[in-house]
């Protein structure tokens, strides 16, 4: 397994937004979408507040490999499904790093939103 250098986990991990691209079935990126990504120890997660049922979600899960940018950083990754052993972690990034919007944050929170938490993995 690939694993993020230093840079990387620091640079995409601060970043406030990323930029997430999933491929379809036929290899070709869907247009990106943006959204919040945290740093939990050595890795880095997303969240679909729309649980499994979100459009960007479902497309990651054709081929499970897309593309990220942030923070001048391009990176082919794969997504992973977290398990619930890291939900407390992911729970804890998210409500430190972006916990001045307490409205908008508790919505990445929820139980659907833990079901459609991605770990992404470079590749």
């Amino acid at each position: 397994m690939t694993r993020w250098n230093g840079t990387e986990l620091e640079t995409i991990g601060a970043e406030e937004e990323l930029g997430l691209r999933s491929e379809r079935a036929d290899g070709t990126l869907r247009h990106p979408v943006t959204m919040w990504v945290v740093r939990a120890a050595d890795h880095l997660y997303v969240r679909s507040v729309k649980g499994t049922a979100g459009p960007w979600y479902r497309g990651t899960q054709s081929r499970r490999q897309g593309r990220i940018s942030a923070g001048g950083i391009q990176r082919d990754v794969a997504f992973r499904a977290a398990g619930p052993s890291e939900y407390a972690a992911v729970d804890a990034a998210y409500r430190a790093k972006y916990g001045r919007y307490p409205s908008i944050v508790e919505h990445v929170l929820t139980d659907r939103a833990r079901a459609a938490t991605l770990r992404l993995e470079p590749r």
